[in-house]
C-alpha cells in the first residue's frame, strides 16, 4: 500500500467530490476525492472527518485496493484509493477544500454545466503522462461499481443474460473477472437491455466478447468469443456508466397490473383464450387481476386474469 490515497465518500448511492482551493500548488479548482497521506483505516478516517466535518462516528471505512500510478504536478504518485461510507450528508468543507456536491457516480465526467464538478477533475494523467481522463473514475470502480448497459437483441435478454452466467461460473480465461463482475440483471420492463454491474466497463466488454466496442477500426484484441446477440456496451469511451437515478426505476418491482387501466383495450396472451381482445371494466392491484369483457366474441362475457396474462394494446385517451 502506498502512503498517499484518495478516499471516496459514499451515503446512500451518492458520491461525494469535493473542490480544492484556487491556492492548491497541483490541482487548483479541481474536484477530487479526499487526498491524504497515511497508511491505515484511523488515519483515512480522520483525514476525512478534517476535510468534510463528517464526525467519525458517523464514518465506516469499507475496503481499499492496490494503488495506481498518477501524475501530481512534477512528481509521479502512487495513489491508494478507498471506500468510506457516511450515514449523514451534512458536509463541512475544510483543508484543502472550499466546496462540495453529492453526485450520482455515473455522471463524474459528464460535461454539463449543471454538473460543474464534472470539468475539472484531478488525477487526469497515468505514471507515464498520457492522459487518462478516466482516471479518478477508475479508482473509484476499484473500491465500488457502477451499473453498465449491455445493448441486446430484442427477445434475446434472457439467454444473453444466462450465457454470462455461465461465462462467469467457468474455470477457462474469463476466470480472472469473476470478482469484477458483481451482479446480472434483466428488469422485464427493458426490451434489447441486459444491466451489468461491474467495477470497470472493460471488463463488461471482455465479458460478452466486445473489446472496444461496435466499431471494428477501434477494437483490440478479441480476448473471448462474443456472445450472440450481445451487441455492445452503452456508452462512449468517456461516459459508459449509466446514472443510478436513469436505472433505478427500472429496477423497483411493480405490480403486474401496472399501467392498465379501465377502458384499455388488451390481447390475451395466455390460456384457452389467447389472442382474443378486450376491454378492461376494472383492476384489483391488491389480487393484480383485471376484469375484462370479450367484446369480440360471438357471446360476450366476461373475464377475470392476472394482470401479467393480458397486454396492453390500446390505452384510453
Amino acid at each position: 500500500m502506498s502512503d498517499s490515497y484518495v478516499a471516496f465518500v459514499r451515503h446512500g448511492e451518492k458520491l461525494l467530490l469535493l473542490c480544492r482551493s484556487d491556492s492548491d500548488p497541483d490541482f487548483a479548482d479541481h474536484w477530487d476525492g479526499v487526498y491524504g497521506v497515511g497508511i491505515d483505516e484511523e488515519e483515512v478516517i480522520g483525514r476525512v472527518v478534517e476535510c468534510t466535518g463528517i464526525p467519525a462516528e458517523s464514518l465506516t471505512a469499507v475496503r481499499y485496493a492496490p494503488a495506481r500510478g498518477v501524475s501530481m504536478g512534477n512528481r509521479l504518485t502512487d495513489m491508494t484509493p478507498w471506500l468510506v461510507v457516511s450515514d449523514t450528508d451534512d458536509v463541512i468543507p475544510g483543508g484543502l477544500y472550499v466546496e462540495y456536491q453529492w453526485i450520482d457516480p455515473g455522471d463524474i465526467v459528464i460535461d454539463d454545466r449543471e454538473h460543474s464538478t464534472t470539468r475539472n477533475l484531478c488525477y487526469t494523467e497515468d505514471r507515464e503522462g498520457g492522459h487518462v481522463d478516466r482516471l479518478l473514475r477508475d479508482m473509484y470502480g476499484d473500491v465500488s461499481s457502477y451499473l453498465y448497459v449491455v445493448k441486446t437483441g430484442i427477445g434475446s435478454e434472457q439467454r444473453v443474460a444466462v450465457e454470462m452466467q455461465a461465462r462467469l461460473s467457468g474455470s477457462g480465461s474469463l476466470a480472472m473477472i469473476q470478482n469484477e463482475i458483481f451482479a446480472i440483471l434483466h428488469p422485464p420492463t427493458m426490451r434489447g437491455y441486459v444491466m451489468v454491474e461491474s467495477s470497470a466497463r472493460h471488463h463488461v466488454e471482455r465479458l460478452i466478447g466486445r473489446t472496444g466496442g461496435r466499431d471494428r477500426k477501434t477494437r483490440g484484441v478479441m480476448l473471448s468469443t462474443p456472445i450472440k446477440n450481445a451487441k455492445a456496451v452503452l456508452g462512449g469511451q468517456n461516459s459508459a456508466e449509466a446514472p443510478l437515478l436513469d436505472i433505478l426505476p427500472y429496477l423497483e418491482p411493480k405490480a403486474v397490473t401496472s399501467g392498465i387501466e379501465v377502458g384499455c383495450i388488451v390481447e390475451i396472451i395466455t390460456g384457452a383464450f389467447k389472442g382474443e381482445k378486450a376491454r378492461v371494466v376494472s383492476v384489483a392491484e391488491s389480487k393484480e387481476e383485471v376484469s375484462m369483457e370479450l367484446y369480440e366474441a360471438d357471446i360476450p362475457m366476461t373475464l377475470n386474469m392476472r394482470g401479467d396474462h393480458v397486454r396492453v394494446i390500446e390505452r384510453v385517451e
